[in-house]
């Protein structure tokens, strides 16, 4: 196995271990600021990766990238605003995981500003060399691409992810009724465009939640981190 692609398993890792509790403690945190504490009571204001993790979601997580957690208990009829509190609670966990991208970015950024950590990329792209600032300025590539990348698969407004609950904010009871009513059919084929995905038979290029993820990528990365080392270099 290459260290590319072992760091990047690893970096899946980290992110079931550290960010998904961070995602649903998030969650469970804002729920609990409007009046709901459901969550709290079960302790899962906690970033002890075992109150959260659900078996198949990890396995995922680690195979292919993207995966969940046991979903957070949320009661509206506790919070002092339902319909904003549902919205701002669902928006939680995206939120997290942007953060954490962020904080994985400006780290690498960091280390691509500082003489070693510049040496480092250069003797393994010229040498073929890996030292272990290498390893861990890749592995910080890898956990911006895995956190942004479960932001955005997570804001897809389809239940019972949190985009969801964040379109609903914006949306009157017809919307609601006719998801319910067509829940089992479209559980199924978003079922099916999962799979669809995880097979490659859909480009890259014309991947939806790879687009996004490159977009949101770019905005933080190219756009804004990426002028730390390259203000530091002058390769501006």
């Amino acid at each position: 196995m290459d260290t590319e692609l072992l760091i990047k398993y690893f970096a899946r890792i980290v992110t079931l271990l550290l960010v998904l509790p961070l995602h649903e403690a998030a969650h469970a945190l804002v729920a609990k600021c409007f009046g709901d504490d459901t969550a709290d009571n079960q302790g899962r204001i906690s970033l002890n990766p075992f109150v959260h993790l659900d078996m198949l979601g990890s396995f995922l997580m680690v195979f292919t990238g993207f995966g969940w957690a046991k979903p957070v208990d949320v009661d509206p009829r506790r919070m002092k605003n339902p319909k904003a509190g549902m919205a701002l609670t669902a928006l939680a966990g995206p939120v997290s995981n942007l953060i954490a991208a962020f904080a994985a970015g400006l780290g690498r950024a960091c280390i691509l500003a500082t003489d070693d950590g510049l040496k480092a990329v250069y003797d393994y792209a010229v040498f073929n060399e890996v030292s272990m600032l290498y390893c861990v300025q890749l592995l910080l590539e890898f956990l911006m691409l895995v956190n942004i990348g479960l932001a955005v698969f997570n804001l897809i407004p389809i239940p019972p992810l949190d985009g969801f609950n964040v379109m609903r904010y914006f949306t009157g009871p017809k919307v609601d009724r006719w998801f319910y009513t067509h829940y089992q059919q479209i559980q199924m084929g978003f079922l099916a465009f999962i799979i669809i995905l995880n097979l490659d038979i859909i480009p890259d290029s014309v991947n939806p939640l790879l687009m996004a993820r490159k977009g949101v990528y770019e905005l933080m990365w190219d756009d804004l981190l990426y002028k730390i080392p390259a203000k530091k270099w002058g390769w501006e």
